[in-house]
């Protein structure tokens, strides 16, 4: 007989470190499109994805089959020491999926954290320079580099010092605390501090999630993007997307820098590529990525066999479903529903995102701080709690605490999504 949640949990206590943590205290037993059973016969309705993970769904047929298929004939050899075709095969997809009609080359990884310390070697290396520039409110990874990268302090960063050096930040393009910056103006405040605060001359890279993730679902005003990418250009700086929670169909198109044609030199990614098991790459211009000597990029485990084969049935499951229309589709009920709900909660400050990468900003009405009306965590918390006793998983995140991620698998029902619009209306608006 299975174990139930409450004695997983005594168990996990004993022998789990404390710094790991989770969203619910139930125990997945079972998973499927858009939905997730506990050890204890409970069903969720599922708009986190693993963050933005199982974008073609929880034992997604075509990945299953691959995954046996592989384990058959063997599990791993390490690529660097003994090479596969299905390495290969994906680097091949990663230079055709990316935007660029340019020469490309890939390198693969186990993390997104990993691939973007990758891509921050490769701009060193291929540059010779060593400032690399990133942006309030960026979540980039956990180790000691992509730390550094990372905005937020709390849970992320605290008490992990020293970081790694030749770091440097400057504001993002956030219309909701902009005061009604245009992108381009954005774009120009945070050039302006680049080139006085670090030099041109001296960056390496610089580095941007499209739309920012962790710290908040944040989407750019148009316009911030591409006048960023082209001063990186005009700079000899090396203009690196961190598609890791973007990618692969997640803002209804491949990549979410494609929304305004911007054509990054290197692209990061993770997470949604190979149907939840761990894979991440590094792909861009030719002349870059070879720019790295023989032996300097790679890892024991960096593209694995059995994650290779899950993500090759993921990309077809993608192309076969038409997964970049489905996340339109998603994007098409949760928006018009969540302003719905704004313009009866003012609470509500925005309702942001693209494609089923959608979120809503809570805020204390009427308030007003430096940086744009009072973010209301508290709230959010308490919103997110009541979505999770009425079985429905949702996520929260933003700098501030404040605001709630909705990423359901792309595969999830139009059913799902209005009973979780239900769910979510009466945590707002009990």
């Amino acid at each position: 007989m299975t174990a139930s949640s409450e004695e997983l949990h005594k168990r996990r206590t004993a022998a789990v470190a404390r710094g790991v943590s989770s969203v619910i205290s139930s125990y997945v037993d079972t998973a499927a499109a858009g939905s997730l059973t506990d050890v204890d016969g409970r069903h969720w309705l599922d708009f986190a994805s693993g963050i933005a993970v199982t974008s073609v769904g929880n034992s997604a047929p075509r990945v299953v089959a691959a995954v046996q298929a592989q384990v058959e004939r063997f599990t791993h050899t390490c690529f660097m020491v003994a090479p596969y075709e299905s390495y290969v095969a994906v680097c091949e997809q990663l230079a055709t999926l990316t935007p660029g009609g340019f020469d490309k080359r890939a390198a693969l990884f186990n993390s997104g954290a990993e691939a973007v310390e990758n891509a921050v070697k490769v701009a060193r290396h291929a540059t010779g320079r060593q400032a690399v520039v990133v942006f309030d409110h960026a979540y980039h990874g956990r180790t000691n580099l992509t730390m550094a990268l990372t905005a937020k302090s709390m849970p992320y960063k605290h008490r992990f010092g020293p970081f790694a050096p030749e770091v440097y930040r400057v504001p993002m393009s956030y219309p909701l605390r902009d005061g009604g910056l245009s992108g381009p103006a954005a774009a120009a405040r945070a050039i302006d501090m680049i080139e006085k605060q670090v030099g041109a001359a001296n960056v390496a890279a610089v580095l941007i999630e499209p739309i920012q993730g962790e710290g908040g679902f944040v989407v750019p005003a148009a316009g911030f993007l591409p006048a960023i990418a082209a001063w990186a250009s005009g700079a000899g700086a090396v203009f690196v997307a961190d598609e890791i929670q973007t990618g692969f169909c997640r803002t209804g198109d491949w990549f979410a820098c494609e929304h305004e044609g911007v054509v990054p030199d290197l692209v990061t990614t993770a997470k949604g590529m190979a149907g939840g098991l761990p894979l991440a790459g590094v792909v861009g211009r030719a002349e870059l990525m070879d720019a790295v000597h023989p032996g300097g990029l790679g890892g024991t485990y960096g593209g694995n066999p059995i994650a290779c084969a899950a993500a090759l049935a993921a990309i077809e499951t993608m192309h076969e479903l038409d997964l970049n229309a489905a996340a339109r589709a998603i994007e098409g009920q949760l928006v018009p529903a969540l302003r719905g709900l704004a313009e009866r909660d003012p609470g509500i400050g925005e309702v942001r995102g693209r494609g089923a990468m959608i979120a809503i900003e809570l805020i204390r009405p009427g308030t007003s701080t430096a940086a744009g009306p009072e973010p209301d965590a508290a709230r959010a918390g308490a919103v997110a709690r009541a979505c999770h006793a009425a079985g429905l998983l949702v996520l929260t995140c933003g700098t501030y605490g404040n605001v709630l991620r909705f990423l359901p698998p792309l595969v999830i029902s139009e059913s799902e999504v209005d009973r979780g619009l239900e769910i979510l209306e009466a945590a707002l608006l009990p």
